[in-house]
């Protein structure tokens, strides 16, 4: 990703968070990925570390339409993915890494209550609405709305061990071409 592209999500999101009235903590640490695969626009995220603790993490994410977090799954980590803003598509497979088997059903919850779901569901989450995602479970999201305001709220976070994505060529920070000064220190550049 180029740094003026960085920058730019990072404006962009700052004012979409503003406009909602979320308040960012002093010293935010930011994150913005295109996941290695050099197209923002269509996999992009903005996230902003709220609570790096060593039992649990809390997250804010902005995505826009059309930008998809790829399919991926955690060993450790167990986390709430909460819509805060806009609407949310989560899809969602029991450790099924080829993504074929449509016949396999688990349960997962949704607002905390238990429901069944096939390899391959799509979960629809309205504004504070949340979906419970174990280990193992692999799952990729995208707004539905124009922008969405994303909440996370999980287990302790390691984002550099504990990311496991179907695409081999995924990386889950990008390589940064320094075109323009940096307006924020990225949570893999410190």
């Amino acid at each position: 990703m180029k740094r003026s592209e960085i920058n730019f999500a990072v404006k962009e999101a700052s004012d979409f968070f503003k406009e909602y009235h979320w308040v960012l903590p002093p010293a935010p640490r930011w994150d913005v990925t295109d996941f290695g695969l050099g197209d923002f626009e269509q996999f992009g995220l903005v996230l902003v570390n709220l609570a790096e603790e060593e039992e649990y993490c809390e997250k804010l994410m902005y995505a826009n339409k059309g930008q998809t977090t790829p399919s991926h799954a955690h060993k450790k980590k167990k986390e709430d993915i909460i819509c805060r803003i806009g609407e949310l598509k989560i899809i969602v497979w029991n450790n099924d890494k080829e993504l074929l088997n449509k016949q396999e059903k688990f349960t997962m919850k949704v607002n905390g209550e238990e429901i069944v779901l096939f390899s391959g569901s799509e979960v629809i989450l309205k504004a504070g609405e949340r979906l419970t995602i174990v280990p193992e479970i692999y799952h990729q999201f995208y707004p539905i709305s124009e922008a969405c305001i994303i909440g996370e709220v999980s287990t302790a976070n390691d984002d550099a061990n504990d990311n496991f994505f179907i695409n081999n060529d995924i990386g889950r920070f990008s390589e940064i071409e320094e075109d323009e000064p940096s307006i924020v220190k990225l949570v893999n550049e410190i």
